[in-house]
């Protein structure tokens, strides 16, 4: 079953949410909202005060509420608040109060995993090009920072991908001829109008959309999926002590013997633990499927 960005964020939440030990309050929209407006009917304003709501992945700031017609006014600056985008909600769409991870946050807090995971683990993609007897060089997609690996196909029922051993890498080619700025010269004995399939390294890619699927537009291997939950876990837990931190009266913490101040950071650093632990064994799992191959160059 493939993972999406939306499955990742509810995973995430939930992780921190302890399962069952804490729930955010919620009720939902009965009439659908356009981008611009500024009052919306919920189904109960019992739990709603002053302050944030999330409706979707857009976070909106309450000014007033109406507990006799459930009718909820956004401030005029409230709607798209702390950098989310106001786009329209249908009916029935869930309302969280307050929310103790913003959806926004954990996207952002997965994307920011997902990048800092290059180079212990990196993305592959491969492209495919047609050998011409009067060409050595051949452009590389963009996107590339390393071959890992080229082969082209034999003739005959064999149906074999004889490796290429004699290449060189140019991750800075003259871009008026090569407009991807990288290509890959080619010096073995590759029969003309023969495919050659050119697999390469890439820096992890960032999910925008919720429908995003993470192993198709990351390049990560599917098997990445807990270390991204964990190290966006990491990052997102690395604020619960700031976040009980008293303006007016610091002592109240000090004297929490419940949950005394600081016990988040350990939280966080058993987060860290699994996350750098998992980390690892896909690096390491990466280095076998892919092993560094001798090759020859000019």
């Amino acid at each position: 079953m493939a993972t999406t960005l939306t499955n990742l964020i509810d995973d995430t939440q939930l992780n921190l949410a302890g399962f069952t030990y804490r729930q955010d309050r919620a009720t939902y929209l009965t009439t659908a909202v356009t981008s611009g407006d500024l009052t919306i009917k919920v189904a109960s304003t019992d739990n709603i005060g002053k302050g944030i709501i999330e409706i979707d992945d857009e976070m909106m700031w309450v000014d007033t509420y109406d507990r006799q017609s459930n009718t909820v006014s956004i401030a005029p600056y409230g709607r798209g608040y702390n950098g989310t985008t106001a786009v329209a909600h249908n009916v029935n769409s869930k309302i969280t109060i307050a929310p103790t991870y913003p959806r926004q946050a954990v996207k952002r807090a997965l994307n920011d995993t997902i990048n800092s995971v290059y180079p212990k683990v990196y993305a592959t993609g491969s492209s495919v090009v047609s050998f011409l007897a009067s060409r050595t060089t051949y452009a590389v997609p963009s996107e590339a920072v390393q071959i890992l690996s080229m082969a082209w196909q034999s003739v005959g029922p064999t149906r074999e991908w004889l490796p290429i051993r004699q290449w060189r890498w140019d991750p800075i080619a003259y871009a008026p001829t090569f407009p991807t700025g990288k290509t890959v010269s080619i010096y073995d004995n590759v029969l003309p109008g023969r495919n050659i399939n050119i697999v390469y390294s890439h820096m992890p890619v960032p999910l925008e959309n919720g429908t995003d699927d993470f192993e198709n537009v990351s390049g990560l291997p599917s098997s990445m999926r807990d270390v991204i939950i964990y190290g966006a876990s990491w990052r997102l837990a690395s604020f619960f002590d700031p976040a009980r931190n008293s303006i007016t009266s610091p002592q109240s913490d000090e004297i929490d013997s419940k949950r005394p101040y600081g016990t988040g950071a350990n939280v966080t650093r058993q987060l860290q633990t699994l996350y750098l632990q998992r980390l690892e064994d896909e690096s390491l799992k990466q280095k076998l499927q892919y092993p560094t191959r001798v090759h020859y160059g000019r």
